[in-house]
C-alpha cells in the first residue's frame, strides 16, 4: 500500500490546480504546412460526428484510415464522410481495419492525429499506445470506467508531456465559450468565495437496439453498451460526468475527501437493459464543511434539466446548458453573445495546436473528473461513504483485458449492484 500523497506524487492525478495549455515547439511531432493525416477509432455516431468536426477545423485534415470492430459501422461512417468531403477522404481497404486489435493496426500506421471514440472501456489501451507512438490525441470521455483502468491513463497523459503530444478530452463543456467566461468571472470573485454547487443532469433513456438474429452475447452487449458496466462504467460515468466535470473545473479541480452516494434502478425492468442504474444522487465534502452536489437520472417521461448553480457569499450564478448563463449580484452578467459550438472549438483548437507546433494537454482534469464519477459510483454501488484514499486503491475491474476479446469468448454479465450486498474492492 502507498499512501496519497505518494501515489498522487507519482501517478500525476493533480489536487487543487487547473492543466494549463502551454505552448511549447513540437520537435518531433509538428505537421505544421503539411497534410494532417487523421485515424478514427470507433466509427459509431459519436466517432462519426468527431471525425465530421475534424474535416471542418483544418483544410489540411485528410482522413486516412478508420477502425472498428463492425464492418458495418465502418461502412456507414466511410460512405457518409465521401459524400461530403469527397477526395479529402483517402481511406483504402487497407487502411480500413476490422477486429478487436484493429485500433492498433490503425495507431501504428502513419497517421498524426487519432480520435479515439470506441466504448470507454478500451480507452486507456487506446490512449496509452497512441501516446506511446507520437500520435496527437482527441479521446472522448470517460477516460476510463475503473481505477485501475485510471492508473493506465494517468502514465500515459504524464508521457504526453514529456513527449509534448497534444491531448483534448471530450469534456465538452470547457470549450464552451460563455462557460469558459462565467467560470472567469467566478475566478475572479464576482459572486465571492464559492459556498456550495449543485449539478443536474437529468433526461431520458439512451437509444437500445434488440438482439438481431446471429448475434452473440458479446455483439448485442456491444451494440448496447450504454447499458452494461464493463463497457460504459454506468450512466454516471458515461454521460452525467459532464455535470460532474463541470463542479470538478469551478473548484480548479481539486479533489473532495469523500464521497457519499445513492442510487438505483427504477424505471427499468431488472431482466432487460442489461445492468446499469437509472439514477444516481452524490454528495461531494470538500474541507471545512465544504459540500458539492450531482443528480442525474435516465428516465423516460421525466422532467429533464441540465444545470449548473454556484451559491457565494456576494452572489450566485445559474447556467442552463446551451440556453442560459448568469451571474446574479453585485457583478451581475449575462451572456448576450451567440453560442459556440463547443464540440466543433475541441477540434478546432486541437489542430490549429497540431498546425502551429504547440500542446494542448487536458489529461490532469479529464483523470480527475473521471475518478469523482467512478468515484460516486463505487459508492452508490456499496451503499458506503469512501475516502480518496479508499477509491485510489480500489482493484475493482469491470471487464477483461483489451487483449482478451474475442467473438468467441464468455460474457459472463454481472449483476445489478444492490446497496450493502455489493462489496468494495
Amino acid at each position: 500500500m502507498i499512501n496519497r500523497r505518494d501515489f498522487i506524487k507519482n501517478t500525476g492525478i493533480v489536487l487543487g490546480t487547473t492543466a494549463v495549455s502551454t505552448p511549447v515547439f513540437l520537435k518531433g511531432n509538428t505537421v505544421a504546412n503539411k497534410t494532417i493525416r487523421v485515424g478514427l477509432v470507433g466509427c459509431g455516431g459519436r466517432g462519426t460526428g468527431a471525425v465530421f468536426q475534424a474535416l471542418e477545423a483544418d483544410p489540411d485534415v485528410r482522413v486516412v484510415a478508420l477502425a472498428d470492430v463492425f464492418a458495418d459501422n465502418l461502412g456507414n461512417a466511410l460512405t457518409a464522410l465521401k459524400a461530403k468531403y469527397g477526395n479529402r477522404i483517402e481511406v483504402t481497404e487497407q487502411s480500413s481495419y476490422l477486429g478487436f486489435d484493429a485500433y492498433e493496426r490503425l495507431i501504428k500506421s502513419d497517421v498524426d492525429v487519432v480520435l479515439l471514440c470506441t466504448p470507454p472501456n478500451f480507452r486507456p489501451s487506446h490512449l496509452a499506445l497512441a501516446v506511446k507512438e507520437g500520435k496527437h490525441v482527441f479521446c472522448e470521455k470517460p477516460v476510463a470506467i475503473d481505477i485501475p483502468g485510471l492508473h493506465e491513463v494517468e502514465q500515459a497523459v504524464k508521457l504526453a508531456k514529456e513527449k509534448n503530444i497534444s491531448i483534448v478530452s471530450g469534456f465538452c463543456f470547457r470549450y464552451s465559450l460563455p462557460n469558459r467566461e462565467l467560470v472567469k468571472r467566478i475566478y475572479q470573485g464576482d459572486i465571492g468565495d464559492v459556498k456550495g454547487i449543485s449539478t443536474f443532469r437529468h433526461g431520458g433513456e439512451l437509444s437500445f437496439r434488440d438482439r438481431q438474429p446471429g448475434w452473440s452475447d458479446l455483439e448485442f452487449q456491444l451494440r448496447n453498451w450504454f447499458y452494461f458496466q464493463r463497457y460504459s462504467g454506468d450512466m454516471i460515468v458515461e454521460q452525467t460526468i459532464h455535470s460532474i466535470d463541470y463542479m470538478s473545473w469551478l473548484l480548479k479541480n481539486e479533489l473532495p475527501t469523500k464521497v457519499t452516494a445513492t442510487g438505483g434502478r427504477q424505471s427499468r425492468p431488472w431482466n432487460n437493459y442489461g445492468n446499469v442504474y437509472d439514477h444516481f444522487t452524490v454528495e461531494y465534502a470538500y474541507t471545512d464543511g465544504f459540500r458539492c452536489f450531482h443528480f442525474g437520472r435516465q428516465q423516460n417521461g421525466t422532467t429533464s434539466r441540465n444545470t449548473v448553480e454556484v451559491m457565494g457569499t456576494k452572489g450566485y450564478a445559474n447556467v442552463a446548458i446551451n440556453s442560459s448563463y448568469e451571474i446574479f449580484g453585485d457583478q451581475a452578467w449575462k451572456n448576450k453573445e451567440k453560442l459556440n459550438n463547443m464540440y466543433q472549438t475541441q477540434h478546432d483548437e486541437l489542430f490549429k495546436a497540431v498546425k502551429e507546433g504547440r500542446s494542448i494537454n487536458d489529461g490532469d482534469f479529464m483523470v480527475n473528473s473521471t475518478l469523482l464519477a467512478i468515484w460516486g459510483r463505487l459508492s452508490a454501488y456499496s451503499g458506503k461513504t469512501l475516502s480518496l484514499d479508499e477509491v485510489l486503491h480500489s482493484k475493482e475491474r469491470l471487464g477483461p483485458a483489451i487483449g482478451d476479446y474475442d467473438w468467441k469468448m464468455t460474457v459472463d454479465e454481472r449483476p445489478i449492484a444492490r446497496p450493502g450486498a455489493f462489496k468494495f474492492v
